[in-house]
């Protein structure tokens, strides 16, 4: 569904290298790190979905309410303002293979493990199953966007996650032959995919890299509070000339932002 959405933001070539070597390949844009400047602190992101196993909704409601409270107890010990973030998602009615999503923000693989082990140890944690996960990391664009990042400083090592009520997620993956187009030919691409998205600002995008640590590529997340400005821009998008590089880009989750006790009463 979602195409190449993500080139707004992310993908793979870069700007500052342009032309392709003697032999045809594509120039590299990856840079190694710049000793006068401070290592970007990159975070750990995590996208968790959970489905309730039937036998749950059938226990007493008052075990029920005491397993959702154990669930959210562990989610309010791990939300360490600078440190480590969750945010919860329902995906009642939108997804039929899970009910619930869990957005994790941190800075250590050691502490997600940790957290994860913690909401699984739980009551409730005994019946759920984990169809799908998305484990990937941030890093600065290779793309030049004409519009202010909010973590420019921070060499968009950071994912500053909004308040918007929706998210649409999935994961993401380029065709081989993409990675060897030279780098101006990736940026004349790109840009079209730019111009359009800043199309709809109306629509925020965190792109994600998973390479070697998951089996996607990319990860991306749409938050919006208007998701027929998403459908519009997915559209949209499927007619650019870059779309014929996209290799995968489902599952795709369409999710409800809630708080954590209102997201687990929707469970049942």
């Amino acid at each position: 569904m979602a195409d190449s959405i993500m080139a707004m933001a992310t993908a793979t070539a870069g700007t500052a290298t342009p032309g392709a070597t003697a032999v045809g390949r594509p120039a590299s844009s990856y840079a190694a790190h710049d000793p006068s400047k401070p290592p970007v602190k990159r975070q750990i992101v995590c996208f968790s979905f959970y489905k309730v196993m039937p036998e749950w909704r059938r226990l007493p409601a008052e075990e029920k309410a005491a397993h959702k409270q154990a669930f959210s107890d562990v989610l309010a010990k791990w939300n360490k303002p600078g440190e480590f973030l969750s945010l919860t998602y329902s995906t009642v009615g939108t997804r039929g293979d899970v009910d619930m999503c869990i957005w994790s923000i941190g800075y250590a693989v050691e502490e997600l493990n940790r957290m994860r082990s913690e909401l699984m140890a739980t009551p409730l944690g005994g019946y759920l199953n984990s169809p799908h996960n998305f484990l990937a990391m941030t890093k600065r664009s290779q793309y030049q966007i004409d519009r202010e990042d909010e973590s420019e400083g921070e060499g968009r090592g950071a994912i500053r996650p909004g308040g918007q009520k929706y998210i649409f997620i999935y994961p993401f993956w380029k065709t081989r032959p993409w990675y060897l187009l030279p780098a101006t030919e990736r940026k004349r691409l790109m840009d079209e995919h730019i111009r359009i998205g800043l199309l709809y600002p109306r629509v925020k995008i965190n792109t994600t890299y998973s390479f070697g640590i998951d089996d996607q590529e990319f990860v991306v997340a749409f938050e919006t509070n208007f998701p027929d400005d998403f459908l519009d821009l997915v559209q949209q998008l499927r007619e650019t000339e870059i779309s014929m590089y996209t290799l995968q880009d489902t599952p795709i989750f369409s999710c409800v932002r809630l708080p954590a006790a209102e997201m687990l009463d929707r469970l049942g």
